[in-house]
């Protein structure tokens, strides 16, 4: 299975990517895993927080593929424990997903277009961080996902 971290706006901050960086480098062991970033769509222009999303929003859906299992990284999804979080991931490899695509979204999170094309929705956490940080916090989270089913001792209950 591919998994695809699909993320509105580039990251700005050195220690954030390399951190990042180095999951994505843990994880090519266990998954084939990859960061694709859409363009931020706010830089230079004037367009009203709904714009923004619908125009986000467009760029998201031209990069999905009818086949991919979407899930939106969105607050009012639901939450996982680690443990958890491993056995949907197990799940959906055993069903034969060949191409799972996380989404975490812009500012003013996602277009009602991008939302009904999900077919999940999960929050990392009630409280709110940036998107940058969600993307090393994702990393990690499917990194020890991939330790968990592996039995490998990184995990600990």
């Amino acid at each position: 299975m591919k998994i695809v971290l699909l993320v509105v706006g580039k990251t700005d901050s050195k220690l954030m990517v390399q951190a990042t960086e180095e999951y994505i480098r843990r994880l090519s062991h266990y998954v084939s895993f990859e960061v694709e970033v859409i363009p931020d769509v706010r830089l230079g222009s004037k367009l009203s927080s709904e714009q923004q999303k619908d125009a986000e929003g467009r760029e998201i859906l031209a990069r999905l593929r009818p086949s991919d299992s979407t899930v939106l990284l969105d607050e009012r999804g639901r939450e996982y424990s680690s443990m958890e979080f491993s056995a949907f991931l197990q799940k959906k490899m055993l069903i034969g997903t060949r191409r799972m695509v996380f989404v975490i979204g812009g500012p003013y999170g996602f277009s009602p277009a991008v939302q009904e094309a999900v077919t999940d929705r999960i929050s990392l956490s009630r409280m709110t961080f940036s998107h940058q940080m969600i993307r090393l916090f994702f990393t990690e989270q499917v990194y020890r996902a991939m330790t968990i089913l592996n039995h490998e001792p990184y995990h600990h209950e």
